[in-house]
C-alpha cells in the first residue's frame, strides 16, 4: 500500500468512527431531553390531578400545547381543521365506521347539535381551563347522551358516567344526601382532570378512549402484547367493548363537526343567519325576513297560563340557570328557545319560566350571573352559592297546647 493510500484509508476512518460517535451522542441528548420533558411533564399532570382546581394560565398554555399532538392516530396535522375536507384529514381506518354509525345515529345526533348546544358550551370553557382539545366534549355524549341522570348497571352515574370510586378521588362528594355526579359544572371539572391523568400516561387520545372506557390497566395490557402504542396496530388487543368505543367517539365527532356544520359557535334555529365568522346580529333576521324576537315557545294551555316573562341581559349560561332554578334543560329549552345564541349574540332574552321558577330565578339572578360569567371567563373559584327560595306569606296561627 502506498504512503498515500495509507494516509487516506486512516483518514477515512477516523472521519467515520467521529461521525458514528457524534451521531451517538446526538442520539442521547435528544432522548434525554425526551425524558427530562416527560418527566416535567406527569410531574405537572399529578399535580392538577391531585387540586381541586383548574391549573394556572402557564400551565393551561403549556398543557394546550402538549395535548395537541394527541390525535396524531387520527388526524393528519394532529387537530380537526373545519376548512379542509373531513374525509382528507381522518385516519382512513375509521371512514367504515363512520358510515355505518352515520346510517344508524345520524339524524339523533344532528338533532343534538340544536338543544345540546348550552351542555358544549359549558364543556368546552372548563376543558379549555385544562387545556385540553375541545373534541374530548363528545365524551360525555357517547357516555350519557348529555343527561345528568343517567345511570349505568354497573354504578357509573352523570354525564361523563363516573364510577364511585374515581369520583371521590377526583374530589366529588357523594353520599345519600348529594352525588356531584350529577353536577354539570363539577363533574366536568372531574372529568376533565381524569382524562389530563389518562393523557399522561398515553399520550394518545385514542388510546385515552380505550382507557376511559374499559380501564388504564387493559390498555397498557395491549400496548405490552401488541409492541405498539398505535391505536389502529393493537386495537384488536382490546376488548370489542374499548375499541367500538373509540370508533364511537371518532364517528360522533365525525358527524357533529364533519357532517354539516360544527356545534361551537353554531345553532340549529333558522331564524337566525350567521356571517362569515359564525355571529348572529341583530339585523341578520331582515335577510330571511323573520325576527328572531318573535321565536316563541310551543308550551300546552296550562303552561302558558302560567308563564311569566323577564327581559334579562348578561352573559347568562342556560346549564347554570337550569341548575340553580332546579329545572331540566330540555324543559328551559322548551320555554326558551335559541336562549343562548340570542343572550351571547345580542345581548338579551325574554326569559320565559313557570311562575314559581321565576320566582327562584329573581331571588338568585345575581349569583346565577356571576356563576355564569365566571364559567365564561374560565374562572376557577366559583363559590358554591346556596340557593335562595322565595319566602311564601303565610298567615299565623294559635297553638294549643294538648293537656
Amino acid at each position: 500500500m502506498s504512503k498515500r493510500a495509507f494516509i487516506l484509508f486512516f483518514a477515512l476512518l477516523f472521519f467515520v468512527l467521529t461521525e458514528k460517535s457524534f451521531s451517538q451522542s446526538v442520539t442521547f441528548v435528544q432522548t434525554d431531553t425526551v425524558v427530562e420533558d416527560s418527566v416535567k411533564e406527569n410531574a405537572l399532570i399529578k399535580e392538577v390531578v391531585k387540586s381541586s382546581q383548574a391549573p394556572k394560565k402557564d400551565k393551561v398554555q403549556y398543557f394546550s400545547q402538549v395535548t395537541k399532538y394527541g390525535f396524531k392516530n387520527l388526524f393528519s396535522n394532529y387537530n380537526y381543521n373545519s376548512s379542509i375536507p373531513y374525509t382528507s384529514q381522518v385516519n382512513p381506518n375509521a371512514e367504515n365506521f363512520i358510515q355505518d354509525y352515520m346510517r344508524s345515529h345520524g339524524n339523533y345526533l344532528q338533532k343534538m347539535k340544536g338543544w345540546g348546544q348550552p351542555y358544549f358550551t359549558l364543556i368546552e370553557n372548563i376543558l379549555q381551563q385544562y387545556g385540553l382539545p375541545h373534541e374530548l366534549k363528545y365524551v360525555a355524549v357517547i357516555e350519557s347522551n348529555l343527561q345528568t341522570q343517567a345511570i349505568s348497571s354497573a354504578g357509573a352515574c352523570g354525564p361523563w358516567q363516573l364510577m364511585p370510586g374515581t369520583a371521590r378521588q377526583l374530589g366529588l362528594t357523594i353520599n345519600n344526601y348529594v352525588d356531584e355526579r350529577t353536577d354539570y359544572y363539577k363533574s366536568t371539572n372531574a372529568a376533565a382532570r381524569y382524562l389530563l391523568s389518562l393523557y399522561g400516561q398515553f399520550h394518545d387520545w385514542l388510546l385515552v378512549m380505550a382507557a376511559y372506557n374499559g380501564g388504564a390497566a387493559r390498555v397498557s395490557g395491549a400496548i405490552k402484547k401488541c409492541g405498539s402504542n398505535n391505536f389502529w396496530n393493537l386495537q384488536f388487543y382490546l376488548p370489542e367493548e374499548s375499541r367500538t368505543y373509540v370508533k364511537r367517539f371518532i364517528a360522533t365527532h365525525y358527524i357533529m363537526e364533519g357532517c354539516g356544520g360544527v356545534t361551537t359557535n353554531s345553532n340549529s334555529d333558522s331564524a337566525f343567519v350567521f356571517d362569515s365568522g359564525s355571529n348572529v346580529t341583530r339585523t341578520s333576521y331582515n335577510a330571511v325576513g323573520v325576527n328572531p324576537y318573535d321565536k316563541q315557545p310551543s308550551l300546552t294551555s296550562g303552561e302558558k297560563d302560567d308563564v311569566q316573562t323577564m327581559n334579562i341581559s348578561g352573559k347568562y349560561n342556560a346549564v347554570i340557570i337550569a341548575k340553580n332554578i332546579s329545572m331540566d334543560i330540555s324543559t328551559f329549552n322548551r320555554y326558551n328557545p335559541g336562549f343562548t345564541s340570542m343572550i351571547s349574540s345580542i345581548g338579551n332574552y325574554d326569559l320565559r319560566l313557570p311562575a314559581d321558577k321565576m320566582d327562584i330565578f329573581v331571588a338568585n339572578k345575581y349569583q346565577i350571573l356571576n356563576e355564569s360569567v365566571q364559567a365564561l371567563l374560565g374562572g376557577l373559584t366559583i363559590p358554591d352559592a346556596k340557593t335562595t327560595y322565595p319566602k311564601k306569606n303565610t298567615i299565623k296561627t294559635k297553638h294549643i297546647k294538648s293537656r
